[in-house]
């Protein structure tokens, strides 16, 4: 039986989310464990920044002697333009990693080239084979399933996680954040490690065989992670991290260019997020970053709401998207409008390392250990 519809009464989450709760006073799940969270951080400015110096410091020690002392992968989006522009301040001798799917619009083109030339890093592009990765994307459509980035975000942290073994590099200094990315559902994707899934999906719906898409299973990625071969460090929580500020420092020093939404960098990303989730997940993934923002303070909840009025991004660069999805993965106009009428199906209708990565979590939680499995 469907919920009754509800939204919280502090954040726009609604029960779109099929696992949301709601206390008496309205108050959903995920702000409480925003809160929770939040309270076991540093949230004292004098503490975040002795914190991060002593980051820092241990940084650049364990660069001595190396061509590099850490990675940052980039999209040409906000939060990774900011982590390059961070470690050049902080003196760090960064080795800039960028994914090319075939989906890079001009602006983060544009972004990713002034990022380097601004910072001075060396940048290595990952450059996927398009008719593997079409012939992957094309089987992630055919299977209904709702993470149609696992391939993209697969494809990236594996190449990140085979480079600091490359050039023995210690550290990973990510964007992920919790000001601003603090609140998404686990229904609303799927893990980024399973490896297992994405050739199960591609084996049952794909037709070429994949030569040089890079994998890295759940088992790999733990090892690389437990073994100290590489550790990613969200370096954003270790800041004042307000998304305006950051964007007009963004184009001030860099001449760099918003692009209209959230990881919207990416057309396909655009599409998906902007299209696909609201029209066949019946989700408006808006919904959980206005969330973050408001439980952050950097915007406030009338606004967002009346920002989950308008639409994701504008009609007609809907259609030229759609126009742009079709020609580009081989779908006509009646084959994608099925896909999107179609309902979705669970990643595990099809193989995944589940049991693999739910006994690797019993481990942790038996043993004690420090980092946590997600």
């Amino acid at each position: 039986m469907n919920k009754e519809y509800k939204m919280c009464s502090v954040c726009v989450m609604d029960t779109t989310d099929k696992f949301i709760t709601f206390d008496d006073n309205g108050v959903c799940n995920h702000c409480k464990q925003y809160k929770q969270i939040k309270d076991t951080l540093i949230n004292d400015s004098c503490e975040k920044e002795k914190e991060l110096q002593k980051i820092i410091d241990k940084i650049k020690k364990s660069g001595e002697n190396r061509r590099y002392d850490c990675i940052v992968g980039i999209s040409g989006g906000v939060d990774s333009s900011y982590v390059a522009y961070l470690a050049k301040q902080w003196g760090l001798r960064a080795l800039l990693v960028h994914l090319d799917n075939g989906w890079n619009s001009e602006l983060a083109v544009k972004n990713v080239e002034n990022i380097v030339k601004y910072t001075g890093f060396d940048l290595y592009t990952l450059v996927i084979d398009w008719e593997e990765f079409k012939d992957l994307q094309r089987s992630f459509f055919k299977a209904d399933v709702i993470d149609l980035e696992l391939l993209s975000d697969h494809a990236i942290f594996t190449t990140v996680r085979k480079l600091t073994r490359k050039y023995n590099i210690r550290y990973l200094l990510s964007g992920e954040n919790f000001e601003t990315e603090a609140i998404l559902p686990k229904s609303w994707n799927w893990r980024k490690s399973d490896a297992a899934n994405i050739k199960s999906i591609h084996k049952k719906f794909g037709s070429k065989k994949l030569k040089t898409f890079p994998f890295m299973g759940t088992i790999k990625k733990r090892f690389y992670q437990y073994t100290g071969v590489s550790q990613s460090i969200s370096i954003l929580n270790y800041i004042d991290y307000n998304k305006q500020t950051v964007m007009a420092i963004l184009k001030d020093k860099m001449d760099w260019k918003y692009y209209g939404g959230k990881h919207y960098e990416s057309i396909f990303t655009r599409f998906y997020q902007g299209v696909i989730l609201p029209k066949k997940f019946k989700i408006d993934k808006r919904c959980a970053h206005l969330s973050t923002l408001i439980n952050s303070d950097q915007i406030k909840r009338d606004e967002a709401l009346l920002l989950l009025k308008e639409e994701p991004y504008p009609k007609e660069l809907q259609e030229e998207d759609f126009n742009l999805v079709c020609k580009k993965l081989d779908f006509s106009e009646d084959e994608l409008n099925n896909y999107l009428n179609r309902p979705g199906k669970s990643h595990l209708e099809y193989k995944s390392d589940e049991f693999i990565f739910n006994l690797l979590r019993r481990v942790y939680h038996f043993f004690n250990l420090k980092k946590i499995i997600n």
